[in-house]
Order: structure tokens, then sequence, then C-alpha cells
């Protein structure tokens, strides 16, 4: 019965097959085989392949992070600018104010020629000053002349009267007339070290909101909610060539995930596939004859997540930069090369300064694989 159920499946066979007396192979049926064989071949390795490959997709979605930090990772060199002349200053827009930032930032003095100057990786002028410390009786209370004194009630050293005057507004001027600074020698190392320039860098923790770095001569204070710099050291007429010129070796926005070793090894990966290995800013030089002159760069910061083909997160940060650049001895009006008549809302002061915005828009990167049905479909 089943024999005669399949023999009459027979009649339903759309494919009839000749016998082999009838059969004739050619030449020209033997190529046309081949060649057909060759072209399923070929087009079936070209679907496997475009199944094996990652592409990148992107897409574009709202960020909704909330109170996140940044990383900002530096290293610019001011070629005329003394070290000890320097100041780092953050603030942004919820008021928070960080000054005369040093934890995790490292000055190095440069000669007149760029090279560094041996032993000043770290504060060479601390350094003299921790020894003199220990030679002092105990009992010892320095006076901070005036200037607002430390919990402590005491300036045992020259970098503390000059930090308590800054406190009070006032302007360090004569170290000569201080203690502290005469026992220090202060005021013949500033002079030695007045045609030196210095190498800044190191990592500094932002909140993710609207802000500005600023790096700039003496340090700053706040009064009447407004940042006053002390000018006096940098703008003397003491035959020192002091200007802003500068050469940014690297400036970037990091996330805490690019600290991790296999985050960060993924996320330069997906860097290098989409060509944004290097950050804007990165080998921009800044250059001036003008002690008077004011950098500024306005950043745009936005969000970035990696997802990898291994099922890694990793959050980045991009940023797109303009530059504008003002000579402060001018005042706040003047003319365009153009003839336009400008006026500036503020004097400003000497400096580099980054005014940093961050952008409402996630950038999503995703690694991403055609499916196998698509592969066996196709």
């Amino acid at each position: 019965m089943a024999k005669g159920f399949f023999g009459g499946l027979k009649g339903v066979d759309a494919f009839g097959k000749t016998t082999e007396d009838v059969k004739v192979k050619t030449r020209t049926g033997a190529l046309l085989t081949i060649l057909s064989a060759a072209i399923i071949l070929a087009f079936t390795t070209i679907e496997f392949l475009d199944y094996r490959r990652i592409t990148i997709d992107t897409s574009i979605v709202v960020d909704k992070s909330r109170g996140e930090k940044l990383t900002v990772n530096m290293n610019i060199t001011f070629p005329r600018v003394p070290c000890y002349l320097l100041s780092l200053d953050v603030m942004d827009i919820s008021g928070e104010l960080q000054r005369d930032l040093s934890h995790n930032i490292l000055k190095v003095r440069l000669d007149e020629r760029g090279a560094v100057v041996p032993n000043s990786y770290s504060a060479e002028l601390r350094n003299d000053i921790d020894k003199m410390n220990d030679q002092k009786k105990d009992g010892y209370c320095g006076s901070c002349y005036g200037g607002l004194e430390p919990p402590s009630g005491c300036c045992q050293t020259c970098e503390d009267v000059r930090q308590a005057y800054v406190n009070r507004g006032w302007s360090f001027s004569n170290p000569d007339a201080i203690e502290q600074c005469k026992d220090e020698g202060w005021a013949e190392k500033l002079r030695d070290q007045k045609n030196e320039g210095c190498n800044i860098s190191g990592k500094i923790r932002v909140n993710k909101v609207i802000g500005n770095i600023h790096l700039s001569p003496g340090r700053s204070f706040q009064t009447s909610s407004r940042n006053v710099y002390e000018l006096v050291p940098y703008l003397r007429d003491d035959g020192s060539r002091h200007d802003f010129s500068h050469v940014i070796h690297h400036f970037a926005f990091e996330g805490d995930d690019e600290y991790n070793y296999w985050k960060a090894k993924a996320g330069r990966v997906m860097k290098k596939r989409l060509g944004i290995t290097a950050d804007p800013l990165d080998n921009t030089q800044g250059r001036t004859s003008k002690p008077h002159y004011m950098f500024q760069y306005f950043l745009k910061v936005v969000s970035t997540r990696f997802h990898t083909a291994d099922g890694q997160t990793v959050n980045t940060h991009q940023y797109s930069a303009t530059s504008f650049e003002r000579n402060l001895g001018e005042g706040t009006q003047g003319d365009t090369p153009q003839g336009i008549h400008v006026q500036h809302g503020v004097n400003g002061v000497p400096g580099v300064f980054f005014n940093f915005e961050i952008s409402p828009i996630l950038v999503v990167h995703s690694d991403t694989r055609q499916s196998f049905a698509h592969f066996v479909t196709s």
C-alpha cells in the first residue's frame, strides 16, 4: 500500500528526468555548469562575508544623565609665562569655584630654549620651604601682615602670606618687605625664573554643566561676585617678556569608563574605526607678542556612548571648538580690519580661557551585524 502511495506521487513530479540514453553532454554545457557554480559560490561568499562584517550604527537620543562629572585631561605649554605666575581656576554656572588648582596638576619649569629645568617636576620653592620650616623652633607663628589669616592664625611661609593677601583682596607686590619671603629668598628665586616658561598638565574634575577653565597670571580671588586677578607681578615693567603664547598638546573631556583598562581599550578601538582619535584642540598653537592678550576657546561637549560587539558599553565625550583672540590693550572699543566698530562688554584679563557648554544630545555608536535569517534568505 505504501508502495502504491509513493508510486502515485510520481504523477505530480514537475521535473521529469530523461533516461541516460537520450542525455547528450557537451563542452558548452560543462562551461555553463562551471560558470553557474562559480557565480553561486561567489555570491554565497559575499553574503557570508557581509553577514560576518561588523558595522557601526549611529543614532542620536536625548542625554538623560544627571549629576555627572567630567574629567578634563590637558597638557599645555606656555613658553613665556613662569610657573609661579600661572594659576589654574575653574568655575561653572552652578556657582562652584575652584581656585588655583594644584591637585592632580603638574607644573614643569622650562628654560628659555624650552628644555625642562632639572629637578623642577615638583614645586622647588615648596621643598625649600619645608626644609626651612623643619629648622624653625616649635611654637613659631608668623605674621600675616594684615592679610586674612588662615584657621591656624599663623602664616608660616611666604606662600601663606601671599594667600592671606589674596584672600583679603590685596595685591602681593612687594615680597621683599615680608620676613618669611626674605628668609626663603623668594624674590631672588622669582627673579631667576622670570624668563622661564611652564608646562602644565594633569586632570581636573568639573561638573557636567556650563563652565569655564582659565589659565591666567597670578592667583584669582572673588570680590563682589566677580573674579579679579593679581596682575602686578605679571604686568610689572621689569624687562621680562611675558605673554600667553601657548601650545595645546592635548585637551580632552573624558568619562569615568575611560579609566577602566578594558573599556578604555574598547573605546580607543571604536574611535579609531570612526576616525575620531584626535581631539579638536590637540597640537593647537596660539601666538602673540603682547602681554595684554586674551585667548578664548568655546567648546561644545557632546556625550558619546559606544556599544561594542562583545557587549561592553563605554561612555565618553567628544567636543567641537571655535576660538577668539583679543588684544586687551585696545580697550573695550575698537575697529575691525573691515572698518566695523565693535564694543566689548567686559575688559577681560590676559590668559587662556576654555568656555565649555554641555549639549543635550547623546550620540550612540553601536556595533551591529546582520541576522542569520537575513544571511539564509539572501
